[in-house]
């Protein structure tokens, strides 16, 4: 069994994205569990800076050599900054999911919200189980 990388200090969606909060900003990614299961990434599609995203409603997509799939927004908010370079190196989401591979930070509107998002605990558990 592949034991996959669940960073402690990140929050996690079932929806397999991880948060990492700085006060009201969420920088969000797709988790090390997500990228290996898409395969290579070959584009991602990342949200406009200015969009207003919600809870649980597709923002994003990530196409790979075996499929293309939406990531949902793990909080509401607006995108204030976008990972441009992912535009040139897709890639940097399968080597890098945690770092280089981030998608875009959003100033949240609900920070309560943040309260249905999973520790790395029970991601672990959800992933292995």
């Amino acid at each position: 069994m592949v034991v996959m990388n669940v960073p402690d200090d990140l929050l996690y969606s079932s929806d397999h994205e991880w948060i990492q909060i700085s006060a009201t900003h969420a920088r969000i990614g797709i988790t090390d569990y997500a990228q290996d299961a898409l395969g290579d990434v070959v584009y991602v599609q990342v949200p406009t800076v200015g969009v207003a995203v919600v809870v649980g409603e597709s923002f994003s997509e990530v196409e790979s050599t075996k499929s293309v799939s939406d990531i949902y927004a793990p909080v509401s908010g607006v995108v204030i900054e976008v990972n441009e370079a992912l535009g040139s190196d897709p890639a940097a989401v399968n080597s890098d999911p945690y770092g280089a591979g981030w998608l875009c930070v959003i100033e949240m509107s609900a920070t309560n919200e943040i309260d249905a998002l999973l520790a790395a605990d029970a991601y672990r558990a959800l992933t292995e189980g």
